[in-house]
């Protein structure tokens, strides 16, 4: 059951048809994804070795999100996600805020997703598989949330088994426990808060599941349940992959590597073996983007329920049973980005915006009652602090630019206020 603003039950405006698993899956496919393929080298030049502390403090303050989330989630099972945790908690303004942040900064995610993906592939027509793969997507999601689920499962499939392939091959080289120090990298404390700042790209992918509540069996289990499920998976194959990457090559090598974990193998002598990078890349950058675009669609499907983005993005599809138009949407906007603009260099606006979503994720899980929380408030407190600390560590550009487009929301919030009254 969903709620309204008023925090009444009203039946589920989308179709529940998503297993435990099925979202654990969807999870999985927004975080064992791209992030692992452009996250390694930003964070190695950020923090040396240091990037295996900014990867646990990344994992310890998506655990506080997670543990806000799920106990939200199991609350208000609605499309949405913290848009809707923050307007039963917070109030208008507070919801808005993290409706404006995830959906132009997960925007900027889809298109720079969806660009490496095609750079990937074959670099001469970067753009037009780029907008082909949308395209592809946008079709797929507007037949139904079931089909999504089923593409998803097969993306992560490839990318794991490339991933463990990877891991396996790196074993069989000759680790230097040398490479992984100083533990603090060369640039101290606040090299490893940045590289948890970009390391926390790859672990965002969770709040997925949260967007999706509206389409999920039984959500008041099941969704808790798949974001612990998914965040600790995740976490688990990061640790297996870096670590073995690190040991074989240093830092200092895949900080300067475009594709770091092909210089990984090549150091351990695999050359011949990249290919299995480059299948799993493909399939990464395409898992995540089919996850994020459906994420931003039922954001905006949220957002216009509420009368605070154009009425017709609520409108579900009668026999799909998905926000069709808001898919449609998405679609022909980051169409347009991808043929005209490269976003590539949009990874720390994004995680900006994204970490401030999270912060009124935790603000509003602070809100809790007793009766209310599965977990201590102190994991909310935790999750707050560390999401703030990480977005303003993030470097200056992506803090300068991500301000400024979320200043920007305000006065779009202050204008539907004005034409509502």
């Amino acid at each position: 059951m969903a709620t309204t603003p008023r925090g009444e039950i009203r039946p589920s405006r989308l179709s529940r048809r998503l297993t435990t698993g099925d979202a654990v899956f969807i999870g999985l496919g927004s975080m064992i994804g791209a992030g692992i393929f452009t996250a390694l080298a930003p964070a190695a030049a950020a923090a040396g070795a240091g990037l295996l502390l900014g990867l646990a403090i990344a994992a310890a303050v998506a655990y506080c999100n997670a543990s806000s989330s799920a106990q939200l989630a199991r609350l208000y099972p609605a499309s949405g996600g913290t848009y809707v945790y923050a307007r039963e908690r917070l109030g208008e303004f507070w919801a808005w805020i993290a409706g404006w942040g995830f959906v132009v900064g997960k925007l900027a995610s889809c298109s720079a997703v969806a660009l490496t993906f095609g750079y990937y592939l074959v670099p001469e027509y970067a753009r037009p598989l780029a907008a082909g793969a949308v395209i592809a997507f946008t079709v797929l999601n507007y037949h139904g949330i079931e089909k999504t689920a089923r593409a998803t499962k097969v993306i992560v499939v490839v990318v794991l088994l490339s991933l463990a392939a990877v891991v396996a091959l790196l074993f069989v080289g000759e680790p230097d426990i040398g490479n992984v120090s100083p533990i603090l990298g060369q640039n101290g404390l606040y090299g490893v808060l940045q590289s948890a700042g970009i390391w926390f790209f790859a672990f965002a992918g969770y709040s997925r599941i949260a967007t999706l509540a509206e389409e999920v069996r039984d959500p008041e289990t099941a969704i808790p349940r798949a974001i612990v499920l998914g965040l600790g998976i995740t976490l688990l194959v990061y640790v297996a992959v870096v670590v073995s990457a690190l040991l074989l090559v240093g830092p200092a090598l895949l900080a300067e590597s475009d594709a770091p974990l092909v210089t990984a193998l090549a150091g351990a002598g695999f050359q011949s073996w990249q290919w299995i990078i480059r299948v799993g890349s493909t399939f990464a950058t395409l898992g995540v983007l089919l996850s994020l675009m459906t994420g931003i669609s039922r954001m905006l499907f949220a957002m216009a329920a509420d009368h605070k983005m154009p009425s017709y993005l609520a409108r579900v599809h009668p026999a799909h049973r998905v926000p069709h138009l808001a898919e449609l949407t998405v679609g022909v906007i980051l169409v347009a980005v991808v043929l005209l603009a490269d976003l590539r260099a949009a990874i720390g606006f994004s995680s900006f915006t994204v970490l401030l979503y999270y912060a009124v994720t935790n603000l509003s899980a602070y809100t809790l009652s007793g009766q209310e929380r599965l977990y201590s408030r102190n994991f909310a407190l935790l999750g707050l602090l560390g999401c703030l600390v990480l977005a303003f560590t993030l470097p200056a550009t992506a803090v300068g630019i991500g301000s400024a487009v979320m200043l920007a929301g305000i006065p779009i919030f202050l204008a539907q206020g004005q034409r509502g009254s």
